[in-house]
């Protein structure tokens, strides 16, 4: 999918069908994240994808708050509704918001290692600006199997948290999605719920996944073993196979 520019949003779109399938991807996200769920989906849905503007909102705006308003004057823009978003840790937490303030737009939501209950992400250290061991092992323990975290994958990380004005913005958005914590509005949550979770998760464990599933009354949990914070990208088949049963059903 080639990136699409109009006005002030960046985003991916496939337009395989009217049934839109909104992705929201992590504080440092790509859409190389989901490569093996738009390859699967992308002629029977709508795939979108907006780029979100983690390092280029104003200082002021920077967090949940801003992104979720850029997120929600995005879907006004191209006009969408009955919804089915997805989201990986901090864009799970922001698909969450998305549905607390806007059900009836969304369809269905799907969560894969979500932020909003808990998260261990980089630790109080983080970032060792300077440190590229640092930053490739701690890139590496994302997965279950460390040589997912490729030499690219590491240089672009470590090239981020080098950017003085970049790294600032990730730190106000990691200390504003552990302060918008959500457990008590998941019991207001109407739509059909996928929660798909690394078994060897340890930036949001099981039990977070365990305790989406309590708090959401309409979810079903699949984990996935051997498989770390990012499923989608792991596991892409068992993942995609999980994604397209609960689709069938819902979407």
């Amino acid at each position: 999918m080639e990136l699409i520019k109009e006005e002030r949003f960046e985003y991916y779109e496939s337009k395989g069908s009217d049934k839109v399938l909104l992705l929201l991807h992590g504080l440092m996200g790509s859409l190389s994240n989901f490569e093996g769920l738009i390859n699967r989906f992308k002629d029977e849905y709508n795939i979108v994808l907006p780029i979100l503007p983690i390092f280029d909102l104003p200082i002021k705006q920077a967090g949940l708050g801003g992104l979720l308003k850029y997120v929600e004057e995005f879907i006004a823009f191209k006009g969408y509704t009955h919804i089915n978003v997805l989201g990986n840790s901090l864009g799970g937490h922001l698909s969450q918001l998305v549905v607390f303030r806007n059900p009836e737009l969304i369809n269905t939501m799907i969560l894969t290692g979500s932020s909003g209950l808990f998260e261990d992400s980089m630790g109080n250290t983080f970032p060792r600006r300077g440190d590229y061991e640092y930053i490739k092992n701690k890139t590496k323990l994302t997965f279950y199997d460390p040589e997912i975290a490729t030499k690219e994958m590491v240089d672009d990380i470590f090239e981020l948290v080098n950017n003085k004005r970049k790294v600032l913005s990730l730190i106000v958005t990691a200390r504003s999605a552990i302060k918008h914590n959500v457990e008590d509005r998941l019991e207001h949550v109407t739509q059909p719920t996928l929660l798909i979770w690394g078994q060897n998760d340890t930036i949001t464990p099981p039990f977070v996944a365990e305790k989406f599933k309590e708090k959401i009354q309409n979810s079903e949990l699949h984990f996935i073993d051997k498989c770390g914070h990012a499923p989608m990208m792991e596991r892409p088949e068992e993942f995609n196979n999980h994604l397209c049963d609960f689709l069938k059903k819902y979407a």
